[in-house]
């Protein structure tokens, strides 16, 4: 009996090996290899690639040096800081309704999934070009511009959920699924029981709903975090991209490019991860 389980279990590792190969051939070479280039200044010639040591002189260039690049990163984590909140509040809240008994819900979780399905750079980028990314009704209203002229953080919030609204709902695709496949978990007899002791909808929320979802939304907040740091609009990527087949920088440069905005997204997801363990702690 052990030397058939014994067998069975070298079928299995038979069948994973495949993907451990690609895995390591496809994935952690080419990023053990990027950190490698990060420390050289890197020419490709017709003989091959050539590599001269600078140490740490490309990451020191990027930080110091490369003035587009911080104003870009500095953009970037003002707007991740604001976009993925929205976008997991926005994804919670449709997926709310979304879990009401009302008809037509499988048709309307398939429109707003349908996104997901023709997500794209290059099919943003195009909304964004032809100026349909966002809702000139609004932008038209008198109310919006008064509080466009405002010079405040609450003024700032609004005009960028305004301006980005077709973009935020565009990113919200899957995380609207996976709250949907949380809350239909929920036992629905622990609402009957919390209003039969008098409690409110809104205090079934907080006290049941919002604590039986908590680990989704840490799920939803790493994956919009990864999606919308990786995304073709992304003008880091682009950044990093432009400097691939310069002269002046090239692959290593923009390895140690890529690095600092790696270890950055590591950063915002540390940080998002601990503020959610936090209001977890609180809540349960």
């Amino acid at each position: 009996m052990k030397k058939i389980l014994k067998n069975q279990e070298n079928i299995g590792y038979l069948f994973i090996l495949p993907w451990v190969i690609g895995f390591v051939v496809l994935t952690v070479f080419p990023i053990a290899y990027s950190f490698y280039l990060s420390f050289f200044n890197v020419t490709i010639t017709t003989d091959g690639i050539q590599t001269s040591s600078v140490g740490m002189e490309n990451f020191q260039q990027a930080l110091t040096g490369d003035i587009e690049f911080v104003n870009r990163v500095l953009g970037f984590l003002r707007e991740i800081v604001v976009a993925v909140p929205i976008i997991v509040i926005i994804a919670l809240m449709i997926a709310l309704l979304l879990n009401q008994d009302v008809k037509g819900k499988g048709f309307f979780r398939t429109i707003f999934f349908l996104p997901v399905i023709i997500s794209s750079g290059p099919v943003l980028s195009k909304m964004i070009d032809l100026d349909i990314a966002t809702i000139d009704v609004i932008q038209d209203n008198i109310i919006y511009e008064v509080i466009s002229s405002m010079n405040n953080a609450m003024s700032g919030l609004f005009i960028f959920i305004i301006d980005n609204l077709i973009i935020l709902l565009w990113f919200s695709g899957v995380q609207i699924l996976i709250f949907i496949a949380a809350l239909t978990k929920v036992d629905k007899k622990v609402y009957e029981a919390a209003a039969i002791d008098g409690a409110s909808a809104w205090e079934s929320f907080w006290k049941i709903t919002l604590p039986s979802l908590f680990p989704m939304i840490l799920v939803n907040i790493v994956y919009t975090t990864v999606m919308y740091s990786v995304s073709g609009l992304n003008q880091i990527i682009s950044h990093i991209q432009g400097h691939m087949f310069q002269l002046e920088t090239g692959f290593g440069y923009s390895s140690a490019l890529s690095w600092i905005y790696f270890l950055l997204i590591v950063i915002i997801l540390v940080v998002f991860t601990v503020i959610i363990s936090l209001f977890n702690k609180r809540y349960t």
